[in-house]
């Protein structure tokens, strides 16, 4: 393949996109489009109004994720996003070859889709789509091991060796960081909750980024947390419009909590940390020491202060306790996705799941 290639990972909270060979994406954005009334042709139908991309902050209730929980819901939207990245990187880069990684939840009709897209639209010459979780294994330099990524739609738990998914072992978490964000905007803002009120956007972000973080004791967190006098912390306060601090809940500061006991937040499902050791159980009973100890944390809810030592103390604590336990951290673990297709961009061994646009003209007319 070329020297370089721009791939892209568009998750459900944010796309990241740029040249293989660098550290880190030289393209990270939210993944939202909106939609406004053309001036010239006002009205709501498809043909009447213009798409473009982020929030536009004079019409803030127009905008929309084109990706949810790991599937795509509005394809339009999508390809007015790749459109824009593959625009920006072609001015130097015009006839590289494109890696667009994929969820384990695509069907076969989404795949298609994909390739009539950027073959057929957007005139790529070359094309391979990756796993998402297969890059990220890769991304930590492992071939087996069981990689954890919890993002922004989904948290996602599969079990690999040598570089290939132990089916049908992968456990998939409809929880993750937009449930997080659903519960700050219902518990700070109660009936008055709008998740397109610019104010309120903000304030659950920065509370999510600046505030949170994940207990090593729930309850102790808790009784440590109440204990403390209002105003006895800087950080456990924000503001609203009118400039009027508000003290945070303790809960709400361990809102990250909901990935290791959702029942606490009215959620389904096992813990990410009973998922992992559910996802073990069901494969082949020699790998499982092999396999607890290369656990791979993934994804931006990873980031939280205290989640991957919270999930490493409920791993040990639980069925393996006689085998080396080991969670392997990478401090861009946000980006391993793409920072795994990078390497994938270079691998020889790859060559044969590439697709030239000759390829797809041909497998159209069989």
């Amino acid at each position: 393949m070329a020297a370089r290639t721009i791939i892209i990972d568009h998750g459900s909270g944010f796309l990241k996109a740029g040249l293989s060979g660098w550290n880190e994406p030289q393209m990270v954005f939210p993944s939202v489009v909106n939609y406004i009334p053309c001036r010239e042709n006002p009205g709501p139908s498809y043909a009447r109004r213009r798409v473009s991309l982020g929030i536009d902050i004079y019409h803030p209730d127009t905008f929309s994720y084109p990706v949810q929980r790991g599937r795509v819901l509005n394809w339009e939207g999508v390809e007015h996003i790749w459109s824009f990245v593959l625009e920006t990187h072609r001015r130097e880069h015009e006839d590289s070859p494109v890696i667009v990684t994929e969820s384990p939840l695509r069907e076969p009709v989404d795949r298609q889709k994909t390739l009539e897209i950027m073959f057929e639209l957007l005139d790529v010459r070359s094309i391979l789509l990756a796993d998402q979780l297969e890059m990220s294994l890769y991304a930590s330099g492992l071939l087996t091991g069981v990689v954890v990524d919890s993002g922004y739609g989904l948290t996602r738990v599969q079990p690999f060796h040598l570089g290939r998914p132990l089916q049908p072992s992968g456990k998939t978490l409809e929880f993750a960081g937009q449930d997080l964000s659903a519960y700050l905007f219902k518990s700070l803002f109660k009936e008055d909750s709008n998740q397109h009120n610019l104010f309120q956007l903000d304030t659950v972000t920065n509370t999510q980024m600046n505030k949170c973080y994940v207990p090593q004791n729930l309850g102790e967190a808790l009784d440590f947390r109440q204990s403390l006098p209002n105003g006895s912390d800087e950080n456990n306060t924000y503001q609203l419009p009118d400039g009027t601090p508000v003290e945070l809940t303790p809960l709400q500061r361990l809102a990250p909590e909901m990935f290791f006991s959702p029942q606490v937040f009215d959620l389904e499902g096992p813990s990410i940390s009973q998922a992992v050791l559910d996802s073990i159980q069901t494969c082949e009973a020699s790998l499982h020491p092999l396999l607890i100890s290369h656990v791979v944390a993934c994804g931006g809810n990873t980031l939280y202060p205290g989640f991957t030592k919270r999930l490493y103390k409920e791993l040990i604590e639980h069925h393996f306790s006689s085998t080396k336990t080991t969670v392997w951290v990478g401090s861009n673990r946000n980006f391993s996705v793409w920072l795994g297709a990078s390497v994938v961009a270079h691998l020889s061994t790859y060559k044969s799941e590439w697709m030239t646009k000759e390829e797809y003209e041909e497998s159209l007319r069989l």
